[in-house]
């Protein structure tokens, strides 16, 4: 009998929701993703804002784990939400995060963790799934780019950080308008 290799290595993954006995296994995936981005963790308030964000009424975002094999601890993750396009009157399926960690890749967790976002999306009617990928990081951009992605060179992402939105929301309420 011939086996097709693909199959047999979906097999040895296993993915789940999390749910909040699953926190201290995200929070160190997580905690991994920042070390592999060269960025600083989120630090112990952030740890509990995360937990109570993803598990507590309502939950502001969702996240899904990848086993491979019968491992206890989960070895790869993805945290999604949902936005709305208002031209496409759809949700768009937004991917945060999708993490893999290094001893582990190579196995198709990444690709499954993707895979059931993309289903997720289409489930949903969703009319379109975005992300952010590192410009260093050329192998996702591939990964991508061969499901089909377009890299977008029309918009740009702009960020506003917690000082900011806190000075902003501060001189609003002082102005006269209000």
């Amino acid at each position: 009998m011939i086996k097709n290799s693909k199959t047999d290595v979906r097999q040895s993954i296993t993915l789940r929701r999390a749910t909040r006995a699953d926190a201290p296994g995200l929070l160190h995936l997580i905690v991994a993703l920042a070390e592999f981005e060269k960025l600083a963790p989120p630090d112990a308030a952030a740890q509990q804002r995360l937990i109570e964000d993803g598990f507590g009424p309502p939950p502001r975002f969702e996240s899904w784990l990848a086993f491979w094999r019968d491992e206890p601890e989960p070895a790869g993750y993805a945290i999604l939400f949902e936005t709305y396009s208002s031209f496409l009157a759809r949700p768009t399926l937004y991917l945060e995060d999708i993490f893999v960690l290094p001893e582990t890749r190579g196995r198709g967790l990444g690709s499954a963790l993707l895979d059931q976002c993309i289903r997720l999306a289409q489930e949903r009617g969703c009319g379109r799934m975005e992300w952010t990928c590192l410009d260093w990081n050329t192998k996702a951009q591939c990964v991508y780019e061969k499901l089909g992605a377009r890299r977008l060179s029309e918009w740009f992402l702009y960020r506003l950080d917690r000082a900011n939105i806190e000075r902003l929301a501060k001189s609003s309420q002082n102005s006269p308008s209000n």
